[in-house]
Formats: structure tokens, sequence, C-alpha cells
């Protein structure tokens, strides 16, 4: 019985990607260096999955920022503004792509599906001129190849890569992208023969915008392009690999009925009603690639449960034909558990991280032949029956006050137009005021002083002294700057979520659990493994603290229920609202402690709302009503006169936007520079917003640093859609990641461009 693995984690069990990227953008280390890091990554990985007995192991799924990018670059797609004339490319015009440069801005990010990982979206238009221009996948089947181990090479597959695209700026927005599917098949075909040349007899296309409610015609595109690659594709055995949801009917009759494939891969973790449609429909003589193991989340397998419906579809499509697979990419958790060594013991017998996923996968296949491993069969169904009986996973106070939400909507009292009227009163704020969005830079001396109090090598007085420095340092700055409301900078969290989670019952923290978000960016989920409750005051000492060192207002940040809970790694022995109840409870406490200690602004991030939005429009206004409700349920009980403000992130908004206004915050900051300004287009259409709302007017993922006139300009555009009186001006996110010589002009010439228009628009009167 054979195993594959959809793909596997890039950054390494301890980061070394990152610390790689990184080194090489600031220019402390050549391209070599970081090729080195990256070909000893892939070398461990291949070897990892052929030493565990995998038999379709995947390669090109290495990548040193995102797929979707790696086949923007194999098609030669580069937008006009990178100054590419052909040729292979290369660092230079990937990463600036990726990350912008000094003089040009970054290509558009967002959310890759429903996770927190990202992806560089496309700008295509009828005169992209496409030609192969990266050979990174053919090179990385070779590499595996001198190595021993025969590999799968991946490619993001061509209708969905046309489907995640968007059309260029200046290009018309009802242009269809799929009419370019017949400009990008030639290139696919080289790459195939490519790889077909050097030995390859699989190729897998991952499509994983099957499982979306896709029209008849964008099905169709799916016929025409495997259609068009079938003599291409002839003497391989081709697998399309969907994940994250269920595929619908008709998207499983097309994609049954496509010629030249082989396989088809899904997630039957996320997609159980997919089940239905393999026991009816399944075409005779397939594969089929069962991805019973879960790829997003830490859980052990139920391996008596997997087996059980491993055998069930044993029946269906033979023993030959089946395949035991991960329901999606291992991309989306973290690397090794083997690496934790201060996790608790009883909670840790629980996990699997992606290097016990692998062996979860091979276990399975080879209780299918008739090969089961007695033993990791027992430890897996003790540990389950320990996980479900655990004291330590229920709380029956908190799960009496989650049950008693349900019948109030928890409204705050007032409407916001007068709570607005309100609380100019008390701020006595200018028009378009300014500020940020939470995070300053995290300079390596100041994790240095986290990390050196974590492991006792400082006193809690000595990190306090240091932790308030930072923020003295950090509030002076803004008011240098003239910033209107502060924020304290964060200088004690190294991640929003982490922090919180820390400090809430029912969650528990790793290590080295990173997992990738972007590029280099990582982060370490909690994970929540019981009821969750507040047994403390969380921000209210480090809030009130940086309220004394100004006159001017003072943000408390909070992460709110729905961003925790997204950016987690969440329990899977009950409904997920249940768990948002629960934080949105705690989240509450913490918010009327911080009126109480006289904090007047207040932010409860929901960076991760958009993201949570299950992929099938069936499903997508449950999931709303209570993620919406559980926002208004930490607010609901403080006064009119303080200012509840939220922040939301690299996501498409325009789809939920009255959701996002039914929220009821007063304040909504959210990303708008880098997407080219879409949210915008939204009150074009006549959507009105009576709340505070501030677009961003540039963005924090490059280094590159916006001029006054830039920003003004940007500032414009939202004055001709929006209320000036409820403008607010801010950067798209925090600022954690970059550094202090960049944030300084750039905040300096935000405020400058604030002040600009509003001597204008006072001059206009």
């Amino acid at each position: 019985m054979a195993s594959h693995i959809v793909g596997y984690p890039r950054m390494g069990p301890k980061r070394e990607l990152k610390f790689a990227l990184e080194s090489f953008w600031d220019k402390k280390s050549s391209a070599e260096d970081l090729e080195k890091v990256a070909a000893d990554l892939r070398t461990s990985i291949w070897k990892q999955m052929a030493g565990a007995g995998i038999k379709y192991i995947p390669s090109n799924t290495f990548s040193y920022y995102d797929q979707v990018l790696d086949t923007t670059a194999m098609l030669g797609a580069v937008p006009p503004r990178y100054g590419w004339n052909g040729g292979e490319i290369g660092f230079d015009i990937y990463f600036s792509m990726a990350r912008g440069n000094a003089s040009v801005p970054a290509m558009e990010m967002t959310k890759w599906f429903d996770t927190n990982y990202h992806f560089i979206v496309p700008e295509l238009g009828p005169d992209v001129h496409f030609s192969y221009a990266s050979h990174k996948a053919v090179t990385e089947y070779k590499e595996a190849k001198a190595l021993g181990v025969d590999t799968v090479p991946v490619l993001v597959g061509p209708v969905s890569y046309l489907l995640l695209s968007k059309p260029a700026k200046g290009v018309e927005k009802t242009f269809s992208l799929l009419s370019l599917l017949g400009k990008i098949l030639p290139v696919y075909k080289e790459v195939i023969s490519e790889l077909k040349a050097a030995g390859a007899s699989w190729i897998q296309f991952d499509e994983p915008t099957l499982v979306m409610d896709l029209d008849s015609h964008k099905l169709q595109a799916f016929t025409d392009a495997y259609s068009e690659l079938e003599s291409t594709l002839s003497g391989l055995n081709v697998l399309i690999e969907t994940y994250f949801a269920d595929i619908p009917a008709e998207a499983f009759k097309t994609l049954a009925s496509l010629k030249g494939v082989t396989a088809y891969g899904f997630d039957l973790v996320r997609g159980t009603k997919t089940l239905d449609l393999i026991k009816s429909e399944f075409p005779k003589g397939k594969y089929l690639f069962a991805g019973v193991v879960d790829g997003r989340n830490i859980w052990a397998n139920d391996l008596a449960a997997s087996l059980s419906t491993l055998h069930e579809l044993e029946g269906i499509v033979g023993k030959d034909k089946l395949v035991v697979s991960t329901s999606c990419s291992l991309l989306h958790t973290a690397v090794d558990l083997i690496n934790e060594t201060k996790l608790d013991e009883e909670i840790k017998s629980w996990l699997a991280f992606a290097a016990q996923k692998i062996v979860e996968v091979n276990a399975l296949a080879k209780a299918l032949a008739g090969e089961k491993d007695e033993a990791f069969f027992s430890a897996n169904a003790a540990a389950q029956a320990s996980r479900k009986s655990s004291p330590r996973v229920t709380n029956e106070a908190v799960q009496k006050a989650a049950a008693a939400l349900r019948g109030s909507d928890h409204r705050r009292a007032t409407n916001v137009s007068a709570r607005l009227d309100a609380q100019q009163k008390k701020l006595n704020l200018p028009i378009l005021p300014t500020t940020t969005i939470g995070s300053f830079p995290q300079t390596i001396e100041l994790r240095r002083v986290r990390r050196e109090y974590k492991a006792k090598k400082i006193s809690e007085d000595d990190y306090i002294k240091a932790i308030k420095e930072e923020i003295n340092k950090v509030v002076k700055l803004q008011e240098e700057l003239d910033i209107d409301v502060l924020v304290h900078g964060e200088p004690e969290r190294n991640d929003m979520v982490e922090y919180f989670g820390e400090q809430l019952s029912g969650f528990a923290f790793t290590v080295n659990g990173w997992v990738q978000s972007y590029g280099s960016r990582c982060v370490k989920p909690p994970i929540i493994y019981g009821d969750v409750s507040r047994p403390n005051p969380m921000t209210v000492f480090w809030s009130s603290t940086a309220q004394s060192m100004t006159a001017r207002p003072m943000k408390g940040m909070l992460t709110g229920p729905v961003t925790n809970l997204n950016w987690s790694f969440v329990r899977n022995d009950q409904p997920r609202f249940e768990t948002c109840y629960q934080i949105a409870l705690a989240i509450k406490d913490e918010v009327e402690d911080l009126e109480k200690a006289g904090i007047n602004v207040i932010q409860i991030d929901e960076a991760a709302l958009r993201e949570g939005l299950p992929l099938r429009k069936s499903e997508q206004a449950f999931y709303l009503d209570w993620a919406v409700h559980s926002f208004r349920i930490t607010n609901c009980g403080v006064q009119d006169t303080t200012q509840i403000h939220t922040h939301m992130c690299y996501s498409n908004f325009n789809d939920i936007i009255h959701s996002i206004i039914d929220m009821d915050a007063d304040v909504i900051t959210i990303e708008n520079s880098r997407s080219d300004e879409k949210l915008l287009s939204v009150f074009r259409e006549g959507v009105k917003y009576g709340a505070g709302i501030g677009p961003g007017v540039y963005d924090i993922h490059s280094p590159r640093i916006p001029s006054t006139e830039e920003i003004a300009d940007r500032i414009n555009k939202m004055l001709a859609v929006l209320e000036k009186n409820i403008l607010w001006v801010n950067p798209d996110c925090g600022l954690k990641t970059r550094k202090y010589s960049e944030v300084k002009p750039a905040l300096n010439n935000m405020v400058a461009a604030a002040k600009l228009l509003r001597t204008q628009l006072a001059s206009a009167k």
C-alpha cells in the first residue's frame, strides 16, 4: 500500500530559511549562502520522507517566498515596473515582486484560501507575454534524483493559477483571466516535457480552486486545460490535488472526466462530504489519494477511525489504487514534535507535527497492506482516550457562561453616530486623526531582553524596567512625530496571539512550533486544548503605564476572539464557535478592566476575521453570524465615551463589508494600500459607512518609504468616497517587522500628509 505527502514545511525545524533570507535581504550574506541553506533543507526533507517509507515524495514545494510567486516566475509574468528584460528570473526580480524595492512597490499579498499563509497575487492582462523563465521545478526534481530520491514534481495547476490572479492596474476589472489559458499552457508544456526528459514518472497539479463555488464557465476551463495538455502528459501519471474543503458535486464530475489524469487527491478531514461522492461516482481504474491525515492541525490522527475509512475506500477503488495521504500540504503545521522539550507530557502525547504526520501516513499505509504496527496503534488509542477523559480539558463554569450567551446579540445600547460624538467631546481629535496599528520595531536588544527574562537570566524588576524604557522611547517618538492617538509599541510581546494565549487558561505553547505566514515571517500558533478563561488581567499594567507617560490618548491593544481562534491550533473536539465564545468572554473581562484603568481607546484586532470565512457560500452566513457576535460580546459593556477600534489586514474584505459594519466598532483600520486600494471600490459602489475608518495609507511589509505627496494622494482618493469627519490616517498594519530607519521617515511623511490635507480642507471651507 502506497503513501503520499502533499507538501512539507520549508522554514526548517529551527527557522533556518528565515534567518538565511533575512541575512540575504540585509546584504549580510550572498545568494550562494542562501542557496546552500535551501539545498540543505531540501535534502533533509527528501531523505526524511524516504527514510519514513513514503512512496510519493513531493518536489518543487520548497519556496523562497510562496508557490504562486514561483509559478509567476516560471511563466515569466513579471509586471513591467520591475524592469525585467527576459532570461532566467533571479533573486533580484523575484524578491522585488514579493517585497518591493526602493523605487517600486510590491505586488499585492493576500491569504491562501482560509489559512494564515499568504501568497503574492499575480497581475495579469491581455498584453502579458508569457515565457518559460524559471526552471526551478525541473532543477529540484533533478537535485532530488541525484540524491537517489525519485519525487513527484508539484505545480500550481494552470486554472487555479489564473483564478487566483487579478487584472493588472489599467486592465478592465471585467477582463477574463481565463482567456489567458491558451497563452500559459505552452509554458506548462515546456515544463512537463523537461520533467519527462529528466525521468519523472508522476506529476502533481494542485488545483485547490476546485473546492470553491465555480460556475460552468470556470469548470469548463479545467476540461479545456487538461485536454490541451493531454498529449504532452502522455507517459506520465497525473495527480490532481484538491484540499481545504468538500469538492462540490459538479466539480467532482468535471474532475473525474478530465483527460490524461491518473489520480485524484481529496481532503477527507475538512471534506467529509466528499466521501459520499467517492462512494457513488469514483471513476473506475483511477488512483485515489485519500487525505485522511490532517495537514492543518497538530492533533494526533485517530488511527483506528482513519483505518476504518480507508478500508471502506479500499472496497470502492481497489487495494492497488488507494494511496494514503495528508489532507493538504504540511506547510500549515509545525515541523517536529521532537524539538518540544518543555511541553507538558500529557498534552504532547495528543499531538503530531509534520514529522509525526509522515509516520502516521506510513503507519496507515502499512496497516492496509497487512503490516499493522500494533504497538504504535495501541499507543495512539491510549492518547486519544487520555484526551477525551482529561479533566484539564473541561471547565464547567466556562461552558455555562458561554451557553448563557445565546439569546442576546450583545450590541452597545447607543448607535455609533451618538457614540462618536461623545468620544470626540472627550478625546478632542483633529480632522483626519493619525495613529498606528499597534506594534513598533522589535529590535535585537528588545528580543534579547525578552529571551533572557524567559530564561530567568534577568530578574522581573530588570525586565519591567527595560520594557518601560522601551515604551517611553516609543511614546516620545510618537509625540515628536505629532501622532494623535498613540500606542505603547507592544515591546512585551513577541507575537500578538501567543502573548494573550500565554495568559489564558486552556492554551498550551511550544518552543519551536513555528509555521510560515509569508516570506520569512513565521508565527508560533498557540494550542487551544481546553476550555478558555482569563485568570488575571493581561495588558492593563502595560497600557496604564504607557498612558501615564503622555497626555495624548493611548490605545489599549488586544487581539480579538476570532483572530485568537483562527491563528491558533484549535481543539477539534467541539465546534469552533463554542471555543470562540469562550475567548470572547475572556477578552470582555480585559476590555472592561482597561476601561476602569482609564484607557479611553481600546483596539480589539480582528485581523483574521475574513481569513476564517468558509470557502463555500452555503456555510458563510453561519460563520459570519457567530464571528461578528463574538466581537460584539467583547465590548458590549463599555461606556459610550470609550472608543472601540478594530483592525483587519491582507484579505479581500469587499464581500463581507456588511458584516464588518455589523461588528459595530467605533473605528476600523484596514489594509488598503498594498491591494491597490481595492477596498475603496466598495464605497464607490454606494456602501454607506458611518463609523470611523482608516484605510491604510502605506504598505508596511515593504522596506520602501512613501513620500508625503504619495500618501496625500492616497488620502485624497479616500476623501472622494468617505466623509472627512470619519476618516483616519494610519499605516496598513503593525510596524514590528520594520526597522526604525524605515519607520521614522514613513510616519513623518504620513503625519505631514495628514496636516497638508487638514490645511487644504480648512481653506476650502
